[in-house]
């Protein structure tokens, strides 16, 4: 008789696949998976003790690297859980523009998603055509904040600044000529605001074509349909939130459930799944950004109609108006502490969570009055999803552990914090 033993094997860290820096251990009964162990630590960048040597301002762009796809919604939930701690007041025009901005950023997770989920299994098409499209939202984050990437726009009681009256213009170069330049220039001749509006206007179709790639083609079914099962209450015992939550059955959204900002002055619907599989959580992902167009839209009929200010006007908190700073002493000294000292916060604790992307992603602060966190712990949703992974591929081919972690929408950067 021939001697019959698990093998074990590595996935990860440098796979493609590994969507960051995960090591998984695979137990391996030929090639089906007995277990999986996922290793995590090799990125660790020590973000909660970091903030804790930090004024709470100086965190602000930390908060944008945790998780690196969804970099506004991270700076919501710290900003909220300051403003909580605070008792500060945000005006009605900064929470509109936050909730858009919200928004955006969840198409801009679900793009990237998309894309590498799909090229993952094997489909390059869907790949190319959601950074297309990524990259208008990109140019927003740039026009708005002056970086692609980390933002760092949301501040405590407000945001940065107002929406600009003007896109940056394509200027012609030897790639490109004057009548191609003026092509692509033709939407960006107008405000943020009308870039924006007309982004909304072509995505619903953009979304149809991924769906015509996707959605009944026979491949991309059989990589998706019936992997990775979760059970409804499997997933609320393993503390699933977001798509993984929805895409089992069960409506859970902090957005509708306990909202914050001006959710609850919107119209909009949470999609749910019904068979909690891969390509359940896929459906509800696709119709997430369809809803989130749909709140785009909304925004910006409001903040055309509603100019106002955008930050509060407590200066212990927030910096004045460079006018103001110029022409008064008090101003200046304001400025000069908030940048120097920062802010110090009344004792107390405060917990702020947003509906991140990828679940609910938590802020919880305490303060021992001091003008830095005393401890500062952040809820990543990707970590109980990671947590998951074992449960998940048991039985499973190897070819499946690709679907399973694309499914989970992981960025590692939130994971080890």
């Amino acid at each position: 008789m021939a001697e019959i033993r698990n093998y074990t094997m590595n996935f990860g860290p440098q796979h493609p696949a590994a969507h960051g820096v995960l090591r998984l251990v695979l137990e391996l009964d030929g090639e089906v998976i007995e277990r999986a162990d996922p290793h995590i630590g090799l990125l660790h960048r020590a973000t909660e003790k970091l903030a804790e040597y930090k004024t709470y301002i100086q965190s602000v762009p930390y908060m944008d690297r945790l998780d690196y796809v969804s970099m506004m919604s991270n700076e919501h939930a710290y900003v909220m859980a300051i403003e909580k701690l605070v008792g500060l007041d945000v005006p009605i025009r900064a929470q509109y523009i936050r909730v858009m901005f919200d928004e955006i950023t969840r198409v801009m997770n679900h793009l990237l998603w998309l894309g590498s989920h799909a090229l993952d299994i094997g489909a390059m098409t869907v790949f190319l055509y959601c950074f297309r499209e990524r990259e208008d939202l990109m140019d927003v984050y740039e026009a708005v904040s002056g970086a692609r990437m980390h933002a760092a726009y949301y501040r405590p009681g407000g945001v940065y600044r107002d929406l600009p009256d003007s896109m940056p213009q394509y200027v012609a170069s030897k790639v490109h000529n004057a009548g191609a330049i003026h092509r692509m220039n033709a939407n960006r001749s107008g405000s943020l605001l009308d870039f924006i509006e007309d982004f909304t206007r072509r995505f619903p179709t953009y979304v149809d074509e991924y769906e015509t790639l996707l959605t009944d083609n026979r491949i991309w079914k059989q990589r998706t349909v019936g992997i990775g099962v979760v059970s409804p209450e499997r997933a609320k015992a393993l503390g699933f939130t977001g798509p993984m939550l929805r895409g089992s059955g069960i409506e859970w959204d902090l957005r509708k459930k306990q909202p914050y900002e001006v959710y609850a002055d919107l119209d909009f619907d949470i999609p749910v799944g019904v068979n909690g599989d891969c390509y359940d959580r896929y459906l509800v992902r696709v119709e997430e950004m369809r809803q989130s167009n749909h709140i785009i839209r909304q925004c910006i009929d409001w903040l055309r109609q509603n100019p106002g200010p955008v930050i509060t006007d407590n200066h212990k908190f927030a910096a004045p108006a460079r006018i103001e700073l110029k022409e008064n002493m008090e101003e200046l000294i304001h400025h000069f502490k908030l940048f120097t000292e920062g802010f110090h916060i009344p004792e107390g604790e405060a917990y702020a969570a947003v509906e991140h992307p990828k679940g609910e992603f938590g802020i919880y602060l305490v303060s021992d009055g001091a003008n830095m966190p005393y401890r500062l712990k952040i809820r990543a949703p990707g970590y109980a999803h990671l947590a998951a992974l074992d449960e998940m591929v048991r039985g499973h081919m190897i070819a499946d552990v690709v679907a399973i972690i694309g499914t989970q929408d992981i960025v590692f950067g939130e994971i080890d914090r």
